[in-house]
């Protein structure tokens, strides 16, 4: 049985995955101590041993991706198609042909690093050569990741399809939406195919097993296919093309005659026309089904008459069933399995390998005792007339006979004509239109339209060219004001009004306005002075209201009062609440000063921590401790080196 374990290839880690796989080995499983004091010869050895390791252990991995993966042109046709139609098997090949680069890449960065490590000649320089070599290789790994996540899509998609077996028995449905196939496949095994009253629900291969003369069949469930070219079908019905052209097995064309699946008869006729060719040199059995809603024998005699010839044409077979009632379902699977077994057994006799069995085979003659028997004919097998006698072929006549005078057409003159069928893959008659004349007609009167339209939009630019110069200079003017206009809202809606600048700016704009308005803008200016004056007097007084009242409530002096509100603002000192910005002070608004005042109280808090640890500053180098014991437990010591 030929099978194919998708669901056994290993999961594909993306590019930064990878690399914290490979750094994760490379710290685990590799001696983490070196001294200075060390020999040059082992501190090289040590830095080389870590170098190889991360190449060894890159060429694995990827080796191991780019040999689990499927090579298209190995495994049969069927997958191999079924993979092309569900995602392009040229970006496969490609993101498989980026891995193997990048496998070659890390080899030779390994390479030309372990040579040069040869002629460290110090424990710094080593150690940086190693690590220029794992972060050239972690660079080439990273750079993957598009080809590894791509990689990963395709091997979930892989693990998903169905274990198909291309040569086993198999018995294919297929035929339009929505006509019984996932109802039949439920009925004869023990698939659970989904099945809804509408169409495309079935948007995958589903596989089934059923037994049949003790033998073990697939049933395999197709999506719905549509009348329409290759050209124009979908994923989904390009799915049931591939197993019609690469799975050799009974052909069950099922079709609904109640044609309550939204397509008439003679539509699901022209459908199995269409792909008939790719059913060639299998057994057919065209099944009606939906007996239940519409028996065969209510049909039109018109079209029982079609469908009897079509069967006696192409050598096909009509059966009948329903899977509402299971009448005919059971009849029809026995008849689909017996078709395939003959088709099997006369494949096997007409084939090449039988004349090498029949070489191996030894068939006994028994003498007979009786006298022998002369050769005796029929009278109705004899020819009348020895072989001279009868009418030459026209074959033998001449060989280059014209058999085209046989031709059976509507005229006569018609015999001699030339014409193509096919060309590049295409129905000649696909393209001939009768209307052709007729079309070309319109397209040159609307040539013609166009060409007095493009005449009267040139009549109108040449006017516009000779306008005065005075209408070009009070456009341009209108168009600069409007750019103005656009620049200033652009302007405030970048700037609220409080960032806007100072009081008398806004007050020698709000002049400005009225004289454009025609209105005096002194009494404007003379009243907002006296609302000023006014609004000072009112706080002077107010707050001498409160001084004195406050004088006459308490007991203490004019020393005591100033030194309580010093306590007081050096109290809300230590949480003030900040100011609004001034303009030209450094500061763009509020939000910006608060976020400023934000950043200094930080910064004395972390002034604060720095002295906490004796640090002098920030450039002051403090290595805190960071438990290095899991690093070193388990390695190799100076000592023993038996066990560990």
């Amino acid at each position: 049985m030929v099978t194919y374990n998708f669901k056994a290839i290993g999961s594909v880690p993306e590019g930064k995955d990878f690399v914290d796989i490979v750094l994760s080995g490379l710290q685990r499983r590799t001696p983490t101590v070196v001294h200075p004091g060390y020999h040059i010869s082992r501190i090289r050895n040590f830095y080389t041993r870590k170098v190889k390791f991360c190449q060894q252990t890159v060429h694995d991995k990827l080796a191991a991706i780019i040999e689990e993966f499927p090579r298209f042109d190995d495994i049969h046709p069927f997958y191999s198609d079924l993979a092309n139609v569900l995602y392009d098997k040229d970006h496969y090949k490609l993101a498989l042909g980026q891995i193997a680069m990048a496998r070659t890449l890390v080899d030779k960065v390994a390479k030309d690093y372990v040579r040069l490590l040869k002629f460290g000649d110090t424990l710094y320089r080593c150690k940086q050569l190693k690590r220029a070599a794992v972060g050239r290789i972690a660079t080439i790994l990273r750079r993957q990741g598009p080809s590894l996540a791509y990689l990963e899509q395709v091997r979930q998609h892989l693990a998903r399809l169905p274990s198909i077996d291309p040569n086993a028995r198999t018995l294919l449905v297929c035929g339009y939406p929505n006509v019984g196939k996932s109802s039949f496949v439920n009925n004869v095994t023990h698939a659970d195919v989904e099945v809804q009253p509408y169409a495309f629900t079935t948007r995958a291969l589903y596989i089934g097993h059923t037994d049949y003369k003790y033998l073990r069949w697939q049933v395999i469930d197709t999506p719905g296919i549509l009348d329409r070219p290759l050209e124009q079908m979908n994923t989904i019905e390009m799915q049931s093309v591939t197993a019609l052209a690469h799975i050799r097995a009974t052909v069950l064309y099922f079709l609904d005659i109640s044609e309550t699946c939204g397509y008439n008869i003679p539509a699901q006729m022209e459908l199995f026309n269409s792909i008939r060719p790719l059913m060639r040199e299998k057994p057919v059995l065209l099944v009606c089904t939906k007996t239940d809603l519409q028996p065969f024998e209510g049909l039109p005699q018109e079209t029982q008459t079609m469908l009897k010839e079509l069967c006696e044409r192409e050598g096909i077979e009509l059966a009948m069933m329903s899977n509402a009632s299971e009448e005919g379902v059971i009849g029809v699977k026995t008849l689909a399995c017996d078709k395939l077994l003959h088709h099997r057994a006369e494949l096997k006799i007409n084939g090449s390998r039988l004349k090498d069995v029949l070489n191996r085979i030894h068939v006994a003659m028994p003498r007979r005792s009786a006298p022998g028997r002369t050769t005796s004919i029929p009278e109705g097998a004899r020819v009348p007339g020895p072989m001279e006698d009868r009418p030459a072929a026209e074959a033998d006549i001449d060989d280059t006979a014209d058999f085209r005078q046989r031709y059976i057409l509507g005229d006569e003159d018609w015999k001699a004509d030339t014409m193509v069928e096919i060309m590049d893959g295409h129905n000649v008659a696909d393209f001939v239109d009768p209307d052709i004349l007729a079309k070309l007609d319109e397209l040159d009167e609307e040539e013609e339209a166009n060409a007095v339209a493009g005449r009267g939009r040139a009549k109108m630019r040449a006017s516009m060219a000779h306008a005065d110069e005075a209408r070009k200079a009070e456009v341009a003017s209108i168009r600069a004001r409007q750019r103005l206009a656009v620049a200033k809202a652009k302007f405030k809606t970048a700037h609220t009004r409080k960032q806007l600048i100072n009081k008398e700016n806004t007050l020698n704009r709000f002049e400005t306005h009225l004289e454009l308005m025609g209105m005096d803008p002194s009494k404007a200016r003379e009243r907002l002075q006296d609302n000023r004056g006014r609004s000072r007097s009112l706080s002077r007084s107010r707050s001498r209201a409160v001084g004195g009242v406050a004088g006459e409530r308490g007991s203490g002096t004019h020393e005591e009062s100033l030194a309580r509100s010093r306590s007081l603002s050096r109290r809300r000192g230590v949480s003030a609440v900040v100011t609004a910005a001034v303009p030209g002070r450094g500061f763009r608004d509020t939000d910006q000063k608060s976020k400023a005042a934000g950043m200094v109280r930080k910064a004395l808090v972390h002034r604060g921590k720095m002295s906490h640890t004796a640090r002098k500053g920030e450039a002051d180098r403090h290595i805190p401790d960071f438990k290095p014991k899991h690093l070193n437990t388990g390695k190799r010591g100076i000592g023993k080196t038996d066990r560990r």
